[in-house]
């Protein structure tokens, strides 16, 4: 497998969730073992001497990408969910999105202040969810070492807003996407 092989596997779905957004489905690579392996080889090559302890995914398609590629590096996962979802004491934090606005939470004690953390999601789009997953792990006394998507959507602007925010975060993209 390769970059195009896996970039070969998205869907596009055009007018999705609202009229004018193309919508990026990378829900195939899961389905395709030779894929997903790839994908999290590439991802653990670039992370490989970062002395990562915790893979943390956000909800919902960076549970699927975040939960295999803990298990391929060995290391634990820690859930970034909608608001509302986690039964115990969490943080919470509000963000925009490309074509409107959510919230995010994390268990306040899901990670400690040793632990060296890598963000991972679908796609970076206007970087509102991954700065907000940053601004969580930190009221966790923890540190985002970076984070790690599938596809970058250039051009909306989001790992320039996440490099303002978090200007020591390494910022790793699987695959580019243009306009």
């Amino acid at each position: 497998m390769d970059a195009a092989g896996v970039n070969a596997l998205i869907a596009e779905i055009n007018d999705y969730p609202l009229p004018g957004v193309v919508f990026k489905d990378v829900t195939p690579i899961s389905g395709d073992a030779a894929a997903a392996q790839w994908v999290s080889e590439q991802i653990s090559k670039h992370f490989t001497d970062q002395r990562i302890t915790r893979i943390v995914g956000v909800e919902a398609r960076g549970f699927i990408l975040g939960a295999a590629l803990a298990s391929y590096m060995h290391l634990g996962f820690v859930p970034i969910r909608k608001s509302g979802k986690l039964p115990r004491a969490t943080y919470r934090a509000e963000y925009e999105l490309e074509y409107g606005s959510d919230s995010i939470e994390i268990h306040q004690d899901a990670l400690t202040g040793s632990d060296r953390v890598l963000i991972v999601d679908d796609v970076l789009a206007t970087g509102g969810t991954a700065c907000a997953a940053i601004d969580l792990i930190s009221r966790c006394g923890a540190t985002t070492v970076g984070v790690a998507v599938l596809l970058n959507l250039d051009f909306l602007g989001g790992a320039s807003k996440v490099a303002k925010f978090a200007p020591k975060c390494d910022i790793y993209t699987v695959l580019e996407v243009g306009k």
